[in-house]
């Protein structure tokens, strides 16, 4: 059962919902990635979470893009979403994990996010926009940058949950339009691969996106050596509810419509704007 939410006088006044973030490092072995994720999910559910976000690239990766990206590459409904999908009907657990999606025509691949519930497989998808052309690395070459389309949400215990990913954090505009979309948790699967202040701009940048739209984020990235770890969710005032560190584990938090309602009374930054985003 999920903890009440208590008011300043400690009343309370709505169950929360149990949000995780899973944090391990994918690999080229598709059933191994599997296989953790369902280890992973299973510890998350069993320590109350309804709702589970996984790395970014969770369904195959190599340190590299490479031509393997395409072979190991599916579409939506293929068996990587599948098998989340029938993890969540078993669990009773929402899970969002990023994938690698073969686009038709193309010969390169999508970087995609899948977000499946219990009994109603995919619910939604987000194809990210600006891709990893940053710090050495180049992920257009092998990686086909999604289309700007409405952002598609999901309800799950009772809060509209959004989809981005990973660079996608360093562009705000990308986070206002999911909030802006009627999103209260943004859940953000992630490769942020380590270096010099990666770490730091992974923090400031994943606790910017969240106090500046006043919602919840959870950010799950890759495990080190390759990843930065630090998988946080962080709430809409800016605090780190939890924290893995660099280990392969889950961190559970506890959100709520109370807690946006109660921050955005005293911080209405939303509704105080002058300003839309405008697509390029």
């Amino acid at each position: 059962m999920s903890p009440d939410v208590t008011d300043a006088a400690g009343t309370p006044t709505e169950s929360a919902f149990g949000v995780a973030v899973a944090q391990f490092a994918p690999g080229d072995d598709a059933a191994a990635n599997l296989a953790e994720i369902t280890r992973l999910a299973e510890l998350a559910a069993s320590r109350g979470a309804g709702l589970v976000v996984f790395p970014e690239y969770s369904s195959y990766f190599t340190p590299q893009p490479d031509a393997s990206w395409l072979a190991a590459s599916e579409p939506v409904d293929g068996p990587f979403a599948r098998a989340l999908a029938a993890l969540a009907d078993r669990l009773d657990v929402h899970l969002v994990a990023g994938m690698i999606e073969r686009v038709e025509g193309e010969r390169r691949v999508s970087n995609t996010v899948v977000a499946v519930a219990p009994a109603a497989g995919v619910v939604a998808t987000y194809r990210k926009l600006h891709l990893y052309d940053a710090f050495g690395q180049q992920e257009s070459e092998w990686v086909a940058p999604g289309a700007v389309e409405e952002p598609e949400t999901f309800v799950a215990g009772g809060l509209r949950f959004g989809l981005q990913t990973c660079y996608d954090a360093r562009f705000p505009e990308v986070t206002r339009r999911i909030v802006d979309a009627g999103a209260d948790v943004v859940c953000m699967p992630a490769e942020w691969v380590r270096g010099p202040l990666k770490e730091a701009h992974w923090r400031v940048l994943t606790t910017a996106r969240a106090l500046e739209n006043t919602v919840f984020v959870a950010a799950a990235d890759h495990a080190p050596p390759i990843g930065a770890g630090n998988s946080m969710i962080v709430d809409p005032m800016g605090v780190e509810l939890a924290t893995i560190g660099e280990s392969t584990d889950v961190a559970v938090a506890w959100v709520s419509a109370a807690r946006i309602a109660a921050v955005r009374r005293v911080n209405p930054a939303l509704r105080l704007r002058r300003f839309g985003v405008v697509p390029r």
